[in-house]
């Protein structure tokens, strides 16, 4: 039963301020806004569109504590929008970040929270992609998580990475999402994908074919009463299944 990616959600200690944050720093705007998430996605928008990923923000009191293994990249069409995209989200509040990249083409930041980002030096794999390059997840071993996540996105393989495996909308729009080597989790991941089933599909169905794939099921403090499923690949990812939209 096929899903597709529709959400990359944000724990935040202020949901409405980082919402805020990153509605500037996309260009996007401030959606809906509860007391349980804030939502931000470009002007006009029509979700679910693949087109972009909206990002939603949800209140959770612990505090970062480790590097995210789930990481925004920004793209730009020159090495002088580069500069200048670098020095505007340091006026909104952006910080240079550290996480051991030496010398490399792209610039590191982290948000108001803490939350590294990358503001990639000028591709062509991310020339139409919009302001969100690609969505970036740390795996010990992508090729073994690849057939999962495709399956959980319903998204296909894309080229946009040497290292690690990629995906793109069937559709050829949007943003990427990229699996690259990187380190063990340790804690619950504080940036994690939501997918759902398609309007008029099975909820439950879905939830088995990606336990079937692969995925196990997730305790983070969900409760009984939740309309979701969370789920997690084999290195322990967290990720939700929304009902059918």
């Amino acid at each position: 039963m096929a899903t597709r990616l529709v959400h990359l959600v944000v724990d935040a200690a202020d949901p409405a301020r980082l919402a805020r944050f990153w509605a500037a720093a996309l260009g996007w705007e401030v959606g809906d806004e509860e007391d349980d998430e804030v939502d931000v996605w470009p002007a006009g928008y029509r979700y679910p569109d693949p087109a972009a990923l909206p990002l939603v923000f949800v209140p959770v009191p612990e505090p970062k504590t480790v590097k995210n293994r789930v990481h925004l990249d920004l793209a730009t069409t020159s090495a002088a929008h580069q500069a200048a995209e670098v020095e505007r989200l340091l006026g909104l509040g952006a910080v240079p970040a550290d996480i051991g990249q030496d010398d490399v083409p792209w610039q590191v930041l982290a948000d108001p929270e803490g939350n590294e980002f990358c503001v990639l030096d000028p591709r062509p794999a991310y020339r139409d992609t919009g302001p969100v390059a690609a969505v970036v997840c740390d795996c010990v071993d992508p090729a073994a998580m690849a057939d999962l996540w495709a399956l959980a996105t319903g998204w296909t393989a894309g080229d946009s990475v040497e290292h690690g495996v990629s995906f793109r909308s069937p559709l050829g729009v949007g943003p990427f999402l990229e699996l690259i080597p990187g380190g063990e989790k340790l804690v619950k991941n504080r940036i994690h994908l939501d997918v759902a089933p398609y309007r008029g599909e099975d909820h439950p169905a879905a939830v088995k074919a990606l336990l079937e794939a692969g995925a196990v099921p997730a305790e983070v403090g969900q409760g009984s009463g939740v309309r979701w499923t969370v789920l997690a690949d084999p290195e322990g990812g967290e990720f939700c299944v929304l009902t059918p939209r």
